[in-house]
């Protein structure tokens, strides 16, 4: 069986080298040394100011949002995880949609200004498939509104924009170390941001609120990871540039074999050194993806409809018509593609969606 993707795991004896340090020291979680290790290494491989290591991506989203104090109206994209979303109306905020660019998929600056009223208080946009959004026009849009920004970075692990980390955009960047990304700690997420004031609220809120053991800067969570899961982390960290190296070379052969077939792929925007997160392609409609889907099931193969339904769908969001999203979200798939993909099950792959359509 082959699945949109499979976890990179390190070889074991590295690992139970650092389960080795957790059991002397009997210290498995509460920012235990594997844990500040990680994320001053993370620090310094993405090149950020301040990163806390967090239990998952979708928390890192919810302490932006209560560290920004944002109420009313969030405008966000409709072409995302759910989580994006599901973020949004957690924290007592409603999302306002805006479609997408269909060349990037991500969130189109043009049409923000007109979805702006008094009730909005930010932009939650996310960098879909590692693919940046148009920061420098978002940032232009807020500053002229005063509003903040905050990027839903969870496929853009080692993403550059312009020579620098796209986490660098923005109020707060979040990232999400599951286990299906290229970089992972088995559950586990970040938060960043390059302002000291904003790092220590986020450090608080993900603590509890705690001040020490008996006092209080607010309120807080628990948004805290594990030694365990550090562990995992500090052995995947040095592998990512191969990692990354790999899954370029496994989409240059997809991109061979693919050519000359009506399907189209997203448009990684200019300046960007990119990821290779994810390999998704576009069909003329939802009736050949389904096609090609079912032919690959028949095989053992299982790419994904990676967004469905366009998050405008929700049934606790208020309806919305956001074309392009609606459009695109049923004619996407993201083709399997993971460290280890053989030549000859590309080849497979490449010759029944050629079959298929």
């Amino acid at each position: 069986m082959i699945n949109v993707t499979k976890p990179k795991l390190p070889p074991l004896d590295e690992y139970v080298q650092y389960l080795r340090g957790i059991w002397e020291r009997e210290q498995l979680t509460n920012n235990g040394p594997l844990v500040l290790e990680l994320e001053a290494k993370l620090r310094e491989f993405l090149n950020v100011q301040y990163l806390w290591f967090l239990s998952n991506g979708t928390v890192a989203l919810q302490i932006a949002i209560k560290a920004l104090n944002l109420k009313g109206e969030i405008i966000t994209t409709p072409f995302s995880y759910v989580a994006t979303t599901s973020s949004i109306v957690w924290e007592n905020c409603e999302p306002i949609f805006v479609d997408i660019e269909p060349d990037s998929l991500t969130i189109d600056p043009n049409l923000i200004e007109d979805k702006i009223t008094e009730s909005t208080s930010a932009i939650l946009a996310t960098h879909v498939y590692g693919n940046p959004c148009d920061v420098l026009a978002i940032q232009k849009i807020a500053n002229a509104h005063n509003l903040k920004v905050i990027y839903d970075a969870a496929h853009a692990f080692g993403v550059k924009y312009k020579g620098s980390s796209i986490l660098e955009y923005g109020d707060f960047s979040t990232l999400s170390f599951h286990a299906t990304k290229l970089f992972h700690t088995v559950e586990g997420g970040a938060i960043v941001t390059n302002n000291p004031d904003l790092a220590h609220k986020a450090s608080y809120l993900r603590n509890f609120g705690h001040n020490g053991q008996e006092e209080f800067f607010g309120l807080g969570i628990n948004g805290k990871n594990s030694e365990f899961h550090a562990a995992m982390g500090l052995c995947l960290l040095p592998m990512v540039k191969d990692i990354i190296s790999c899954r370029k070379k496994i989409s240059e052969k997809y991109d061979e074999l693919l050519k000359d077939i009506p399907i189209a792929k997203p448009k990684i925007r200019e300046y960007t050194e990119y990821n290779y997160s994810y390999y998704p392609i576009f069909f003329k409609s939802e009736e050949s993806l389904l096609r090609v889907r079912a032919n690959l099931n028949k095989r053992g193969i299982f790419p994904r409809r990676y967004f469905y339904p366009s998050l405008s769908k929700l049934p606790y969001v208020s309806n919305q018509h956001v074309p392009v999203s609606e459009d695109v979200s049923r004619r996407v798939l993201c083709l399997p593609l993971f460290l280890g993909l053989e030549d000859d099950k590309i080849s497979e792959i490449s010759d029944i969606i050629r079959e298929s359509l």
